[in-house]
């Protein structure tokens, strides 16, 4: 179960992620290509979707640039198995290779791509990464060297109260270590820990990495702090609270790490409440300090706080965008004022609004495709594809794959790199 906060309540929602491990079934469907000579769409996107009417999980090629004929259409169609729930899709540093992590099946798979002379893209197989004993695959990030990457495990090693971060050689994607710190067992202990870890991210040139606590694959439990872990040693240094109180279950899911010439600060969005939660760096103890709240979801109106995605706009403009899943909106926020975040404009979006994906239309108008679909929690399951005017809030064109193909969209990604500046 979890609990996910609206607007001025409390709702009780039942989530079941599906844990047994399923071996692979890779059945690519027919693809359809431009003409000889033809430049692919700009707005080629790989969308991951659980299927709704019993039959297989798995991944489409969609073409969503909302000037091309082909919108909405699904391109390639590749089947993972039933009950996979392919989660988040992510793109290696180099952008060379395509990770999918996901909350059942094998928890870690990585998509063969093959290209055409102009860059279509054709996924070629999918392949189950070995995760050892880990359950219930999350986030990742790969280093700057591109030599490794962490992922979080919600579930951990399986036990009731767990979690655990794997650390891979990205070039052979063999799992070198499992960083697990268990519960100290005295209350009130400065024992950092690592529980139901979810959302992670990194400053290289802090040598830090910090992942959420949010709650394991039963939904029995909510975390409430974040931990930070020493990239030299791989060790847990400091775990903290996010949250109103020690009593506040808050659930942080998602964490940003600001690096790349920005202030050095922590940034966590928390499910329960809806709020947006942000830290200093201490230079002298080279952890982050207290996290205050800056986004009150309550009060603004907002619930379930998730992604956090940086930006930069034609004009050279880096903003921060932040999706809320209640009542379903983007948020973009300044980050010329921090540790304030000043509201800069409120795109649209729908119940459940999540992952996204930034690219430029045929005539070149800026846009944000929003996936709006939160694990199928009934109203924070929208079902749509939303192509929106990133400066005006115009929504271009709306997908209904629900309604359309009988698929709910679990996230985004572009299908020509990262379509992004920044994800966590």
């Amino acid at each position: 179960m979890i609990y996910v906060h609206g607007p001025g309540t409390r709702a009780l929602w039942t989530l079941f992620v599906a844990a047994s491990v399923i071996l692979l079934v890779s059945c690519i469907q027919s693809t359809r290509t431009p003409g000889k000579g033809a430049a692919p769409s700009p707005g080629l996107a790989f969308v991951d979707y659980r299927h709704l009417n019993g039959g297989p999980d798995g991944i489409a090629l969609m073409d969503l640039d909302p000037e091309s004929p082909d919108f909405g259409k699904i391109l390639q169609q590749v089947e993972m198995g039933p009950g996979v729930l392919p989660h988040h899709l992510y793109f290696n540093r180099d952008q060379s290779k395509l990770y999918n992590t996901a909350l059942g099946g094998e928890r870690l798979y990585e998509v063969g791509l093959e290209r055409d002379a102009n860059g279509f893209p054709t996924i070629t197989e999918v392949t189950p990464i070995d995760v050892g004993d880990n359950f219930v695959g999350e986030d990742i990030y790969f280093t700057e060297d591109g030599s490794r990457f962490y992922m979080t495990f919600m579930g951990g090693g399986g036990g009731e109260r767990d979690g655990t971060v794997g650390l891979f050689d990205a070039k052979t994607d063999q799992l070198i270590e499992v960083i697990s710190a268990p519960e100290p067992t005295e209350p009130g202990s400065d024992t950092p820990f690592i529980l139901y870890p979810h959302g992670i991210s990194a400053n290289e040139e802090l040598g830090l990495l910090m992942v959420t606590s949010s709650q394991p694959p039963t939904g029995a439990d909510y975390g409430n702090t974040v931990t930070t872990i020493d990239m030299k040693t791989n060790r847990p240094i400091k775990t903290q609270l996010v949250a109103d109180g020690p009593d506040d279950r808050s659930l942080p899911v998602e964490v940003m790490l600001l690096r790349d010439g920005l202030p050095p600060y922590a940034l966590a969005s928390t499910t329960i409440g809806g709020d947006v939660w942000i830290a200093p760096y201490d230079e002298e103890s080279n952890t982050f300090g207290d996290f205050v709240k800056v986004v009150d979801g309550e009060q603004e109106g907002l619930g379930v706080a998730l992604e956090f995605y940086i930006h930069t706009s034609h004009a050279g403009r880096k903003e921060l965008y932040i999706s809320f899943g209640a009542p379903g909106v983007i948020n973009v926020y300044s980050l010329d004022f921090l540790p304030e975040l000043r509201l800069k404009r409120t795109l649209p979006a729908g119940p459940g609004a999540h992952h996204m994906s930034f690219f430029e239309t045929r005539s070149g108008r800026e846009v944000v495709v929003v996936q709006n679909n939160l694990l199928n929690i009934e109203g924070l399951n929208a079902g749509t594809l939303m192509v929106v005017d990133i400066h005006t809030g115009e929504v271009l064109n709306t997908l209904d794959m629900k309604a359309t193909y009988g698929l709910l969209p679990e996230s985004i990604e572009a299908a020509f790199g990262h379509g992004h500046d920044v994800h966590h």
